[in-house]
């Protein structure tokens, strides 16, 4: 089983005031304990890091890119995946929709990976399985 690792969860885990750390932190440990295989992508590990750094400051991105990345495998984002997250995004028309997210989407379908940990409620609208579940949805103004 492959499950897909979103910035909204490794925000939450970075951040002990997170509303959803304390779910993220036991996903983590579980998927981990578990040796499940974790991916993600180079836009959403420069998002996280950037957020991060923004954010909680140059530590938090340093843990997250030395610590955290390890434990996942990272997907380069080519252009024809990222060409089809654009279209994605030009046809969804929504303005609460990252390209981050329809990359991660369309990499998701791609690779066959049908399970996210996320928090981030736009995956469980693309029919990914989300983890926790069900997804605990992000409040209005919560941005990655």
């Amino acid at each position: 089983m492959s499950v897909f690792v979103d910035s909204s969860a490794f925000l939450a885990l970075l951040n002990s005031n997170d509303r959803h750390h304390a779910p993220a932190a036991a996903v983590w440990e579980n998927l981990l304990s578990d040796a499940v295989d974790l991916r993600t992508s180079s836009y959403v590990v420069l998002e996280t890091a950037a957020t991060a750094q923004t954010r909680f400051g140059l530590e938090s991105a340093r843990a997250f890119l030395l610590d955290m990345v390890s434990s996942v495998l990272v997907h380069w984002i080519l252009e024809d995946v990222h060409d089809a997250g654009v279209a994605i995004l030009v046809s969804a028309a929504r303005r609460d929709l990252s390209l981050v997210d329809c990359v991660s989407f369309e990499l998701m379908r791609e690779r066959g990976i049908d399970k996210a940990f996320a928090f981030d409620p736009h995956f469980a609208d693309q029919g990914f399985q989300c983890l926790p579940s069900p997804p605990s949805a992000m409040k209005e103004g919560d941005r990655v």
